[in-house]
């Protein structure tokens, strides 16, 4: 355990940005399963719906510094490739 007071501040500081990209991964988990559930159901409309809303959360999750740019656009690439097939 730390004992100088800066590296106390540290530990906190890194729990609670820790805290807040778990959250962010878990939501863009989350929305990306949405996407793929509806391209496994066949329902376009709602792939469609699912995808704009996966981007929204996965665009800000890079902007934010949470996944590096180029993981983003891996990740909308792969969404958007899935979505197009069914379409």
């Amino acid at each position: 355990m730390a004992n100088i007071k800066s590296a106390k501040k540290r530990i906190l500081v890194t729990d609670r940005k820790t805290a807040r990209n778990k959250a962010i991964k878990s939501k863009v988990k989350t929305s990306m399963k949405k996407v793929e559930a509806a391209v496994a159901a066949k329902d376009t409309t709602a792939a469609k719906a699912a995808l704009l809303a996966a981007t929204s959360d996965i665009n800000k999750a890079a902007a934010k510094g949470v996944y590096h740019k180029n993981n983003a656009a891996r990740k909308v690439s792969r969404l958007s490739k899935l979505v197009n097939k069914i379409a």
